[in-house]
């Protein structure tokens, strides 16, 4: 089933919250240890990811024009400032007001970054799951501890997740039906390295060894594909 990764990953979030819910009185000293544990696992994937290169040259080209492309549009900021407009939009006596903290807040970690984006293709392209499976059971720890302090909400962000994830695997199927399965694979070798590198930088912002502005190099995904293309027709 195409939307397999997709389904497990919103179902997780789910699971997570309300294993949240019953463990609210966590310490915070473990709560920064498994955060931290998260961090090095995401940091692993990256790094295993950025192997799967046979052009290296591409990869660093598209992370820089990547980068320049996304902090010339401010795509980081956008996207807080998104964030900051909808909890502006909450009313701030309500009683629900814990349940729009928690969604708008899960919904930014879990949908902003590259390896929903990259999962998603993967699982439209090669019906390949795994990214997004592991994204998920990240995302379900990572919904434990998010429920655990600020709510039930955390929970409604699975379906943002559903829509976006979703729609990006459906579009990615038709693609196999337009382009060379050559091509293709030289972009998949490509984009999965290059968004591995930002998996990379998702991983030590978790650590908290960097603020790497991760959304800012996601157009780098957008810029594979373009050199890919020129490399493979000349």
């Amino acid at each position: 089933m195409v939307l397999f990764g997709t389904i497990v990953n919103a179902l997780l979030i789910v699971v997570g919250t309300f294993i949240g819910r019953f463990l609210r009185s966590i310490p915070e000293k473990m709560k920064e240890t498994i955060m931290y544990g998260i961090g090095l696992a995401v940091a692993v994937i990256g790094i295993q990811m950025t192997f799967e290169t046979t052009q290296i040259l591409i990869v660093i080209i598209s992370i820089v024009l990547g980068a320049v492309i996304g902090e010339w549009i401010d795509l980081d900021k956008k996207v807080t400032t998104l964030g900051k407009w909808i909890e502006s939009k909450m009313p701030q006596k309500d009683q629900e007001t814990n349940i729009a903290e928690g969604f708008v807040t899960a919904t930014l970690i879990f949908v902003v970054g590259s390896m929903a984006i990259i999962g998603a293709i993967d699982s439209g392209i090669r019906n390949d799951h795994n990214v997004l499976v592991m994204k998920g059971i990240i995302d379900g720890f990572t919904s434990i501890i998010l429920s655990s302090s600020i709510g039930i909400g955390v929970a409604f962000a699975a379906l943002p997740v559903l829509i976006y994830q979703g729609a990006i695997t459906l579009l990615s199927t038709q693609i196999s039906k337009v382009v060379p399965q050559s091509l293709l694979d030289f972009f998949i070798s490509e984009m999965t390295a290059t968004g591995g590198l930002m998996i990379l930088a998702i991983g030590l912002n978790l650590i908290g060894l960097t603020k790497i502005r991760v959304a800012n190099l996601v157009p780098g995904i957008l810029v594979v594909s373009v050199i890919v293309t020129i490399v493979y027709l000349f």
